[in-house]
């Protein structure tokens, strides 16, 4: 039976030979490699080059496996004949050496889930350090050229406003959280004789409440956490402000779009004044904890761990609680308040910028693009995602792309295990995420997990808030310089608000303040980029 061919499937014919001529390579590269003169890259099908070609690679490191044996990256050098040379950083360090490598003069020739943010793809893509791309794709990377002729989202999201194209993301089709959802205890809920979840703010008031009265773990001591938080050094209280948040009608986001499109200030906003009274009132009454504003996620887990913890944020609840995959640990239905007919739910984006991008060291753009072309392809995004077939997976029914996990070997966590297979593991790699990839592979907890998000998130109305943009140099400068001590103050005084160090009686000099610091023209700013955006 005849099969459909995907949009994105990398077309496999007779070879198409281009030749043409590289640059200069890097100093460093060896006599001996291919780099330099006529390059032969064919524009279908493996090998990418008849002749080796060496290129140099900087990513962030994790630490697990080094690159050099990861057998994806060997496969790859295989089928394609380009040789990768690693100059990678630890993942913890990696930003600073990726500014002092582009700062030096002596560019690796690719940057791989490098994280380049909107304003180093303008700066460096400006200076000429970074290639643009949008000719490469078109001739060199038919499964991307139909990404983006399917999704014109995602090419008005990655094209910056000079009209290039400096980097290519990670496209995540099939992730919908904007972040880790929250998860109830479900060992509390029974405790309780809870069966049907809160709908409201004052019901889940309420619940919260009773944990912190009525000892449901048990134990005869009132040391029940109704909610538990964390702070980062990017946000206080991130990880549950979305869910919260959104029961007044705001967004997360410091900045949002309405459904008139209108951009909002979201600190600015009389909803973000209505959550910061509700959350003062649970941290008055202790249902808040109180270390949410000192604790590490480490912290909060061990609460949890100990059955103190009512509802948290994380991946998944088990990951905090501790045990096994387990259904009776409901995910967080977002709740309203009595001012808004629905919750705002956000949803991811699904494209992240920056993950790979080409640097005018490279001697060979067209056959990087290539390589990296592959990797937004069915059968290269499963290569790289689960590494090749025989190791970690097989197939049980090809035609349909119906999988099956093996056994990893020597008792191995199976993610540990995968990490050592390929680079793709905790970092934000090029690479097209779809539901196929997963194919076979799910098990009875994911599909729940699914069934969850799609009733108590993407049924009720999930959208992105705010979609990836480009401003232009002088906007990026304007909004850096308001946001240094606006997004301060604005941390400080969530906090301050919510414990009461402050009273909420203050809240109209908070505002003047806010608007006096830039609140207003930050809005401007995204209102003028929301609008190229909208129009491209």
């Amino acid at each position: 039976m005849q099969t459909t061919r995907k949009p994105w499937k990398l077309l496999l014919s007779s070879a198409l030979v281009l030749t043409l001529l590289a640059g200069c390579s890097n100093a460093d590269k060896g006599a001996g490699d291919s780099s330099t003169g006529a390059v032969t890259v064919n524009k279908e099908g493996f090998p990418i080059v008849n002749e080796s070609v060496t290129l140099t690679l900087m990513a962030p490191d994790v630490g697990i496996q080094n690159w050099e044996n990861m057998k994806v990256l060997q496969q790859m050098q295989e089928k394609t004949g380009i040789k990768l040379e690693y100059r990678n950083a630890p993942k913890d360090s990696f930003e600073t050496k990726k500014n002092l490598v582009l700062a030096s003069g002596d560019y690796p020739d690719i940057l791989y889930a490098a994280g380049l943010t909107t304003a180093e793809q303008m700066n460096y893509g400006e200076q000429g350090i970074l290639v643009p791309l949008e000719d490469l794709i078109e001739e060199y990377a038919p499964n991307f050229k139909a990404l983006l002729d399917e999704n014109p989202d995602v090419r008005k999201s990655i094209t910056a406003p000079d009209g290039h194209i400096y980097s290519l993301p990670v496209v995540e089709l099939s992730q919908h959280w904007y972040r880790n959802p929250m998860w109830y205890n479900g060992d509390f809920l029974k405790a309780l004789n809870i069966d049907k979840l809160p709908e409201t703010t004052e019901e889940l008031y309420t619940y919260l409440k009773r944990v912190k009265e009525e000892d449901p773990n048990g134990n005869g001591i009132a040391d029940e956490i109704p909610i538990s938080s964390v702070t980062t050094p990017a946000a206080n209280l991130r990880d549950i402000r979305t869910w919260l948040l959104g029961a007044f009608g705001i967004y997360e986001e410091e900045i949002y779009v309405d459904d008139n499109e209108k951009v909002h200030y979201t600190p600015l906003e009389e909803g973000y004044k209505e959550y910061l009274t509700y959350m003062n009132r649970l941290w008055s009454e202790e249902l808040l904890d109180h270390e949410s504003f000192s604790q590490t996620a480490e912290q909060k887990k061990a609460k949890a761990q100990n059955n103190q913890v009512a509802l948290f944020s994380d991946w998944h609840a088990y990951m905090s609680k501790g045990g096994e995959p387990s259904t009776a640990d409901p995910m967080f239905a977002p709740v309203r308040s009595e001012s808004v007919d629905a919750p705002a739910i956000a949803k991811n984006r699904g494209i992240t910028t920056g993950a790979f991008a080409i640097t005018e060291s490279n001697p060979a753009p067209e056959a990087s693009m290539r390589w990296v072309d592959y990797l937004y392809s069915y059968e290269g995004a499963m290569f790289f995602n689960k590494g090749p077939e025989g190791i970690l997976w097989e197939y049980t029914d090809k035609e349909n792309r119906v999988k099956k996990y093996l056994p990893v070997p020597d008792g191995k966590e199976m993610e540990d295990y995968r990490a050592t297979l390929t680079p793709n593991y905790g970092i934000p790699a090029p690479t097209l995420s779809m539901d196929d990839i997963s194919k076979g592979l799910k098990t009875d907890f994911d599909l729940w997990v699914e069934k969850e998000t799609k009733q108590k998130l993407l049924d009720k109305g999930a959208r992105i808030p705010f979609p990836t943009l480009f401003l232009t140099v002088e906007e990026q400068t304007e909004i850096s310089n308001l946001n240094s001590d606006l997004s301060t103050y604005v941390k400080q005084m969530e906090a301050k608000f919510i414990t009461g160090a402050e009273p909420l009686t203050s809240w109209d000099n908070y505002v003047a303040t806010v608007k006096k610091m830039g609140g207003e023209r930050v809005a401007e700013i995204n209102q003028a980029a929301y609008d190229r955006w909208k129009s491209n």
